[in-house]
């Protein structure tokens, strides 16, 4: 890649100018906000000023005295500002690279730099207590793009959700059907705090009674939990199939209690003097890695909390050989996942290989009003409900435009716009667009020869063509990174791009050469387009 290149002038003029060992993979290389400015920039000279007490245009003149950049490759390298160093392509090597892409297809923009190497990914994981809302939705939409992004670099991914099946929310959701299925009965129930309370609640009650009649009490709660999770879990799988998401592996926290694994953790755990008991619980250390308190492990109750599960869980993530361990959690982990980190490194594995990327909560807004929101009073909004009324395409590409890490405004007027204010139109749109070019060309029966991409010179066509090189870099740097939202901004940009090409150039024209160039520049345009889309879970339409 042309960016690999570069960063290797650079370092190498730091070597040969400068005296300076720089791994070429150091060398930071950024897209100059403005087109004059070149195609990519770097403020190296900048940075070292301080360290080489030199002015840094003197250091940027030393460095590109230094490179030899080939011009097939490399037009120009320029000295701009304080000591910035500007590359522009050459426009022959970005039209030779063009021409590869088609033929590339649904390839172009992956790459192999971590073949061999397994990944897992986990993500969504939610209790089976109740339908999946939009918050969850963040969660599945970002973990899948991970997922796809981390394949799209090598990885062999195995996408896992990790099935709370056990503890206190379990018994308190089948006290909550049997406090639903007394009222049926004719008898009322006053909801404890945190029992949930929603219409689907009535519906397994429901369920229950036709199936075991009328007799069922406390000695039944059991039976009320198998019931509950059998029925939310169905309709889990069926919302995440709504979004085209299926997991590799559901791992059940039962499980966990059934092979002894909480066991073990636990006593590894004490082992290492990391526990201690006090008022009937059993507490980690977690003062001793920095936490502001120590944190309860096993109620007095003897009702583990998450985190004791969640250890010995990710225990058996390290025993099955990952590479890299990937988690996508909400934000309610913020306070958890740092001590059970701590924890999988106090028992001696290498959590280097963890990633924990925790998204923050999705704010529904109609009208210029808040939608309010609550999993487990009837007045939540459900994922599906929002599939109804905006499309699955349009829920994941929304939840992706933003990163993760920042609050998530979701305007449904605007996720159902047809218009080119919808930013997920406007991207599906340009691929409607550039298929429908394509197919009114074929009627005209255009002559489809090798086309001579020379013919395309115009500030647009060049424009284009230089960001769709940009994609492969994007795509690695977003896998690299774990920021899926790069690839909305991406599309966005390109599809900009593409609209203005198309509102100033015909592509079907008197000239057969010319129509045949930018017929081919317009392939590339879809199949990129297609790719990033893909990426996302997102459909590429053929007409819209």
């Amino acid at each position: 890649m042309i960016k690999e290149y570069i960063a290797q002038l650079v370092a190498g003029s730091a070597t040969k100018g400068l005296g300076l060992e720089l791994p070429p993979g150091s060398v930071v290389l950024e897209k100059p906000k403005q087109q004059d400015h070149g195609d990519w920039a770097t403020s190296l000279a900048l940075s070292l000023a301080k360290e080489l007490k030199r002015k840094p245009r003197d250091i940027a003149q030393k460095m590109v005295e230094a490179m030899s950049p080939d011009p097939s490759r490399v037009a120009a390298v320029e000295i701009a500002g304080p000591g910035f160093i500007n590359f522009r392509l050459a426009d022959e090597y970005c039209r030779r690279q063009l021409g590869k892409i088609p033929a590339l297809g649904g390839k172009y923009g992956t790459g192999d730099r971590h073949a061999g190497k397994r990944a897992q990914v986990e993500f969504v994981s939610c209790n089976p207590t109740g339908p999946l809302t939009v918050g969850h939705g963040r969660q599945a939409a970002a973990g899948d793009a991970l997922a796809r992004l981390l394949e799209s670099q090598g990885y062999r991914v195995e996408r896992e959700y990790y099935f709370n099946d056990a503890g206190l929310q379990m018994r308190m959701l089948a006290e909550s059907v049997l406090y639903r299925y007394r009222e049926l009965l004719g008898g009322t129930a006053e909801f404890p705090e945190g029992h949930y309370q929603g219409e689907y609640i009535r519906d397994i009650a429901e369920a229950c009674r036709a199936e075991r009649g009328g007799g069922l009490g406390e000695g039944d709660l059991e039976y009320f939990k198998a019931k509950a999770v059998e029925t939310t879990f169905a309709d889990i799988r069926a919302t995440l199939g709504r979004m085209g998401i299926v997991f590799d592996n559901y791992f059940n926290e039962s499980s966990l209690y059934a092979d002894g694994s909480i066991a073990r953790t636990r006593q590894a755990l004490g082992d290492k003097g990391l526990t201690y008991e006090r008022d009937g619980a059993l507490w980690f250390r977690a003062t001793g890695f920095g936490a502001e308190k120590d944190r309860v492990l096993v109620r007095s109750s003897g009702e583990p909390t998450y985190r004791l599960p969640d250890i010995a869980y990710h225990v058996t993530k390290f025993e099955r050989g990952f590479d890299l361990i990937l988690d996508v959690f909400g934000s309610d982990h913020q306070a958890t996942y740092p001590d059970v980190m701590a924890a999988l490194g106090a028992l001696g594995h290498d959590t280097s290989r963890m990633d924990v990327r925790i998204h923050q909560f999705v704010t529904l807004t109609r009208g210029g009003q808040q939608v309010k929101m609550s999993t487990r009073k009837a007045t939540y909004v459900t994922l599906d409900e929002l599939f109804d009324e905006v499309g699955a395409d349009a829920a994941r590409y929304f939840f992706l435009m933003r990163r993760m890490e920042s609050h998530l405004d979701f305007d449904l007027d605007l996720a159902k716009k047809q218009s080119d204010e919808n930013p997920v139109f406007y991207v599906q749109y340009a691929h409607a667009r550039i298929c429908s070019i394509l197919q009114h060309a074929e009627a005209k029966d255009v002559r489809r020869e090798k086309p001579d991409l020379g013919m395309l010179t115009a500030a647009e066509e060049m424009a284009l063509i230089k960001h769709l090189l940009d994609y492969p870099d994007m795509v690695a740097g977003a896998a690299e990174a774990r920021e899926p939202h790069r690839v909305p901004t991406y599309l966005q940009e390109l599809a900009g791009i593409f609209h203005a090409f198309y509102h100033k150039h015909r592509v079907v024209t008197d000239d057969p050469k010319l129509s045949n160039a930018r017929l081919d520049l317009c392939q590339a345009v879809r199949i990129v387009l297609a790719n990033g889309l893909g990426l996302l879970g997102v459909g590429a339409p053929e007409r819209m």
